[in-house]
């Protein structure tokens, strides 16, 4: 089952390297499904980081909620149109299953065989004495069913709608009979007879077959070469012969070709009322121009496993990945407030505590399993730490922080002072993104008294390129808070020189009279010594709403 570790919507640094920290300690700790997973694309810095590491990007999934491939078995087998009974059933037997696809020979789907539609072929028309012993095949295909071989073959390959008489009449009685039928189509089935074998062979019939595991004399070869009769020989004795030969029927005709297919990544959510209605034994599912990726069974769509989910950096429903109510929330590692929403089914390990930085708490993870990180992942805790506790100079920084990054400096290969001074040069969200984009590059939704906001923060060298753009950022913001239905949406631009903040918000109301930092302009705000979102802005605006409504 998988187990995937995921950070907070519009993830940032420490989210992104928390969640592959920590699926590589699981993973090193007896989990080898765990998965690091994101909801949304890593900004620059965070992408600097993973190149600087040498580590790839997590899984980027953007709902959870699983889709029919996510519950498809994809090592299965397959027929195709021309494939014999008995090629069809014996795959079938061996892989355990009552239905399999069929598909073209570029394994589009084409319909579905089942064991039950595979019988008809056997008994069907039983009450009609021509169509009932009517195979439709070839004689290579009957050959092979009776694992025997040809003594003499004529277009071995060749499609054919067969008679099949059994030779166990006097030979008088038996010319009579077959002068009945069109002997192209009739394929006679004798044992080691030569008052039957000779008239068959002068009457021109489409094949002979010999059974007991007799051969033919070498005369009457001669004289089948010379008529065109196919000889073929059977090991098995007459009866079994013949079932064998009704075995080697293709399966065209029982091949259901009104299908439900399952496109790969479709909602099991959207697919599953039409599967609970369909008496279809099996589903394939497929790629969107028809291709086969697997098969599911009606009770993996009704009642699909559950993924399995830690969250990372966050605990709030809101900032999870979408669909997560469908998913198994496992555990827990956070260092932010508590939110609304968390349930379980079961109990889960949940820890929650007052650090800078959730890569904080994965690393003392490492140190007390007493697991050694490879340099590349210690310098994915140490960055997650630099990241989110302004290099040690937020007011979040804790002592376990300051002890973790120096226990991470022995493990990783670069000198972290100089690593981080770079860090915080490189991808400034206002000089390389959309005013969209640096809105939603590191954003999270909350709601407090029945107020639904948003927080989005970016850190700057300086407040330059913000006057030049403040405007158009606004313009976002409030478009923001409209697309996602919000009371207001705000972004904190910090300047990670001077410690300090300004606050533009897409909306004001009374309430910010009390804000008690200075107005520069209609909504915008500048916050001495504020650099944490978490610690310092997300409880002012509590607080702000909470007066407000009293």
């Amino acid at each position: 089952m998988s187990l995937y570790v995921f950070g907070h919507r519009n993830p940032d640094t420490d989210a992104i390297c928390s969640a592959i920290a920590y699926a590589d300690f699981l993973r090193r700790s007896g989990q080898p499904e765990a998965t690091a997973a994101c909801c949304g694309t890593p900004n620059q810095r965070t992408e600097y980081v993973l190149r600087q590491a040498g580590l790839p990007p997590p899984k980027i999934i953007m709902d959870v909620r699983p889709v029919a491939e996510d519950v498809c078995r994809r090592e299965t087998i397959t027929a195709q149109f021309g494939d014999a009974f008995f090629e069809a059933y014996r795959r079938m037997r061996e892989w355990d299953l009552r239905a399999i696809p069929v598909v073209d020979d570029d394994r589009r789907v084409v319909g579905v065989l089942s064991v039950l539609d595979l019988m008809e072929l056997l008994f069907r028309d039983e009450g009609d004495p021509i169509k009932s012993r009517t195979v439709a095949t070839n004689l290579q295909k009957i050959t092979t069913s009776l694992g025997g071989s040809f003594q003499h073959a004529v277009e071995p390959e060749r499609r054919d709608e067969l008679l099949v008489m059994v030779g166990a009449m006097s030979a008088d009685g038996f010319t009579a009979r077959m002068q009945q039928f069109d002997r192209d189509r009739v394929i006679v089935v004798c044992g080691d007879r030569p008052t039957i074998q000779l008239p068959a062979i002068e009457q021109g019939v489409r094949g002979l077959v010999i059974t007991g595991g007799f051969q033919l004399s070498p005369g009457l070869v001669e004289l089948a070469k010379a008529r065109g009769v196919s000889v073929l020989l059977s090991p098995f004795d007459t009866v079994n012969t013949t079932t064998r030969i009704r075995s080697s029927q293709f399966i065209d005709p029982a091949v259901n070709r009104q299908v439900v297919t399952l496109p790969a990544k479709m909602r099991l959510s959207e697919v599953r009322s039409q599967v609970e209605r369909s008496t279809q034994p099996v589903f394939p599912v497929v790629e969107d121009d028809g291709l086969l990726v697997g098969i599911s069974f009606k009770t993996d769509v009704i009642n699909p496993p559950r993924p399995q989910v830690v969250l990372v950096d966050h605990n709030e429903l809101t900032q999870a990945v979408p669909g997560i109510e469908e998913a198994d929330i496992v555990e827990v590692l956070d260092h932010h407030r508590l939110g609304g929403g968390l349930k379980s089914a079961q109990p889960i390990r949940f820890v929650n505590e007052p650090v800078g930085s959730t890569c904080t708490l994965v690393a003392r993870q490492f140190r007390a399993a007493g697991i050694k990180p490879e340099p590349a992942v210690a310098l994915c805790m140490a960055s997650g730490i630099i990241a989110d506790t302004l290099s040690l100079r937020s007011p979040t920084t804790t002592d376990v922080d300051r002890n973790m990054l120096e226990w991470l400096r022995d493990h990783c290969t670069v000198d972290l002072e100089s690593y981080a001074r770079e860090f915080f040069e490189i991808g400034s969200a206002l000089r390389s993104s959309t005013p969209e984009g640096v809105i939603r590059e590191d954003c999270k939704e909350f709601e407090e008294q029945g107020v639904r906001f948003s927080i989005s923060q970016i850190e700057e060298t300086g407040f330059d390129l913000f006057w030049e753009r403040k405007d158009e950022l606004l313009t976002a913001l409030a478009a923001y808070a409209d697309q996602r239905g919000l009371d207001f949406s705000a972004l904190l631009i910090t300047d990670v020189v001077s410690n300090g903040s300004l606050l533009l918000l897409s909306r004001e109301t009374e309430a910010w009279e009390e804000i008690n930092y200075p107005r520069i302009d209609p909504g915008l705000y500048r916050l001495k010594n504020v650099v944490s979102r978490k610690k310092q802005l997300l409880p002012l605006l509590t607080q702000l709403i909470q007066t407000a409504l009293v």
